[in-house]
């Protein structure tokens, strides 16, 4: 296994990346995982078979030791959806990493791309992946460029978007860009081209168009969709008038794709998504059962969306937000004024029946108070392009750090101890919600008389272990705007936090008492 040759996957915390680490591993490369945060990785189920560097794509130094030893080093960074200059970030993280592959003398270089059509003026999403593509193609490094569409799996941004406009509009006034082609592509015949690259002969330094056996336009796709999830055919009406702006904003609010992702994306479908060639047959024939069909793939996708088995989303690598290490409440914060509500609660639970019910917050099960109120700011931090909370979870039982929790971001995660949730949504400042189990010893009551010869009453063998529920709602607050945010909320922190601390408490009461 040690003679194996070496991938160096970026990307790895995202939807592609972390899908593509255990195929790899499957197919007996080693794997090093770059990710500018590597806590986000603990908890994979690959994490203890793979190497694991530290490293921003913007820090020539760090990715230069990322690559020091790789064979192979996949491209998979991105910063849509991180400011109107992405593009320029991105072309700069190409240059950077494909100057370092040359220095540490990489063998090849494979990155996924999307679909550029030559006679179309490309949106700006679309001409930043075209550039990134052309960086890579000239680092000298022979490199292989995939063009892919619409990739259709379970927590793909494309295909979540796609899924909630369908299943949530019986009725939809659309863009004109539900006419545009269409060729969509299974995140597993996705996969499988990634893995394949890795073996292409060394003089192969180019780009290949890739995607699945249909072709049709949006509109078709919502209503095979549709079709596939046993929903009535949707009534589409096209109109002229919804600019990209209007377009992405009212994806924001039906979808959970937040306005920042979803403006590049609309954008995006204004360009024709088919592939123009299949030469990447020559090197990776199709498999004997041809390419995964449309309704195939959502089909797949929504088994496993059905069955929990959703191992990466596309918000996995979201950067929405500022990163909160230290936490604020750390002796060695010096970021200006911090707001705490702090409350204890003793549980008559077992620390392991009060953490299932912690583990499982939020998504389908709510929050545990005041409902409606939970709704309504999420419906406010919808229209205001914040993420609200109709993200959900990615799963309803388990948690990993980096996984989005509605409105939250999972920041860490100790299993049967801690949760500590960053907060995602529009605010004027910095949040975080902090549970938390600990246990503590107390004694019996004891009579009051004393011994009859009048020493202390020694401690009591029977001494019982209480649990101990702690939940911290921390707020840093930016400028005046975030003062006067935190003393507006402040009156309701009684009903929500109190009452949220109280029926989780009943509610693991109920699981499972403790005896």
């Amino acid at each position: 296994m040690d003679s194996a040759p070496l991938c160096l996957v970026t990307g790895s915390t995202g939807y592609i990346g972390g899908r593509l680490v255990p195929e790899l591993l499957s197919a007996g490369y080693r794997v090093r995982v770059m990710a500018r945060t590597p806590s986000k990785l603990q908890g994979r189920d690959w994490f203890e078979q793979v190497e694991v560097a530290e490293a921003d794509g913007q820090d020539a130094e760090a990715v230069q030791a990322a690559m020091t030893g790789a064979d192979v080093a996949y491209y998979l960074l991105h910063s849509i959806g991180s400011g109107k200059d992405f593009a320029t970030t991105e072309r700069q993280m190409a240059q950077t990493f494909a100057g370092e592959a040359k220095r540490a003398g990489v063998r090849r270089i494979i990155y996924l791309g999307g679909l550029d059509p030559q006679a179309e003026k490309l949106s700006t999403h679309l001409a930043s992946r075209a550039e990134v593509g052309r960086v890579l193609l000239e680092s000298g490094v022979p490199t292989a460029v995939l063009r892919a569409g619409v990739v259709i799996g379970s927590g793909s941004a494309s295909f979540e978007m796609l899924r909630y406009l369908t299943e949530r509009l019986p009725v939809m006034v659309t863009p004109r860009w539900v006419y545009t082609r269409i060729q969509p592509i299974a995140v597993r015949d996705v996969l499988r081209y990634l893995v394949a690259c890795a073996d292409l002969p060394p003089d192969v330094n180019r780009g290949f168009d890739i995607g699945g056996p249909d072709t049709m336009t949006y509109l078709d796709m919502m209503q095979r969709f549709a079709a596939v999830s046993g929903l009535r055919r949707r009534r589409i009406l096209p109109v002229p008038v919804l600019s990209p702006s209007l377009s992405s904003h009212w994806v924001n609010v039906v979808t959970p794709v937040p306005r920042g992702l979803a403006r590049p994306l609309v954008e995006s479908l204004k360009n024709t998504a088919v592939a123009e060639e299949h030469d990447i047959a020559e090197y990776v024939p199709d498999p004997p059962g041809g390419l995964i069909p449309y309704e195939r793939a959502v089909e797949l996708a929504l088994t496993m969306i059905q069955n929990l088995d959703v191992p990466t989303t596309w918000s996995s690598a979201s950067t929405r937000g500022a990163p909160s290490e230290p936490l604020p409440s750390d002796p060695d914060w010096a970021g200006g004024s911090l707001y705490v509500d702090k409350r204890d609660r003793e549980v008559n639970a077992s620390p392991e029946a009060l953490w299932s019910i912690l583990e499982g917050i939020g998504g389908q099960r709510g929050w545990y108070s005041f409902p409606l109120g939970w709704r309504v700011r999420g419906w406010i931090d919808r229209l205001t392009g914040g993420p609200g909370l109709v993200r959900g979870r990615r799963d309803p039982n388990r948690l990993l750090p980096g996984d989005t929790l509605d409105w939250w971001r999972v920041e860490a995660v100790e299993p049967g101890r801690l949760l500590r949730l960053r907060a995602e949504m529009r605010l004027p400042g910095l949040a975080w919600l902090e549970l938390s189990i600990d246990t503590a010893k107390t004694e019996p009551a004891q009579p009051e008389f004393p011994q009859p010869d009048g020493l202390p009453r020694p401690p009591s063998d029977s001494a019982q272990e209480t649990t101990l529920f702690r939940q911290r709602a921390l707020f840093h607050p930016r400028g005046i705007a975030g003062q006067a945010y935190w003393w507006a909320v402040w009156p309701f922190h009684g009903i929500v936090f109190a009452s949220m601390q109280r029926n989780i408490a009943k509610a693991a009461e109920s699981l499972r008492p403790a005896a």
